[in-house]
């Protein structure tokens, strides 16, 4: 329920419960999969009441380099830290993007609007331009499309067509309607494709834009709930 109120994640909340910190009522629980109602029971977290937060939803342009995570035990540097000023409340990730990718991020503590977009049944479309060390012909990109198995996944591209080519590379446009780890890298590898640089300039109908590398902003309540239709 914690969760749910978009005060931390689920694994927070289920920490918190299991070290005797949240009570329901008065009474301590230690059940993480205790039902909870919150609007007939008082909850409570450090002896503190738990209210539902005002939900905040923000684009984030992710650059290179750094983790999506709220912490990293090899000490790197994380999304988080392009936050810490904000005076933000919990947010978490929705979806990921691996530490030498970069472009679109969104993060919220709406983990039901969250679900919506990362959940594989609603196949929300994410855009990414991807830098090749090769130019592709027709009948590689056609390969792409038509995808691999690899560690017993299909992976796959809805898109793939050329935006640009240099003398010995190229830009390509991808777009998925799932999202594996690590996906494009291992569909591309696959091939024996390398990627040079991987931006993800758009989810489902919101665009990263003119946003500046590092730099984040509120989405708007129309884009909220394109996302949320999307």
């Amino acid at each position: 329920m914690l969760s749910k109120l978009g005060v931390c994640s689920r694994s927070q909340a289920e920490q918190a419960v299991r070290e005797g910190r949240v009570t329901v009522d008065g009474r301590c629980i230690r059940d993480p999969e205790r039902p909870t109602d919150a609007e007939r029971e008082r909850l409570a977290l450090d002896g503190r009441p738990v209210a539902a937060a005002e939900r905040v939803y923000i684009a984030l342009n992710k650059p290179r380099g750094v983790v999506v995570s709220a912490a990293d035990e090899r000490g790197r540097d994380t999304v988080y830290g392009l936050l810490e000023a904000a005076g933000l409340p919990w947010l978490g990730p929705v979806g990921r993007l691996d530490r030498a990718s970069e472009g679109l991020l969104l993060l919220s503590n709406d983990t039901g609007w969250a679900a919506g977009l990362t959940e594989p049944r609603h196949h929300v479309d994410k855009t990414y331009h991807v830098q090749v060390d090769c130019r592709p012909d027709e009948a590689l990109l056609a390969k792409l499309r038509a995808g691999v198995v690899d560690a017993g996944e299909r992976l796959a591209a809805v898109v793939v067509s050329v935006l640009r080519e240099g003398e010995k590379n190229a830009w390509l446009e991808v777009v998925l309607d799932e999202g594996r780890n690590r996906h494009i890298r291992r569909l591309l590898a696959a091939h024996d494709i390398g990627v040079l640089r991987l931006i993800r300039v758009a989810i489902g109908p919101l665009a990263l834009g003119e946003l500046p590398k590092g730099q984040w902003r509120h989405l708007t309540a129309d884009e909220v709930q394109a996302l949320r239709r999307g």
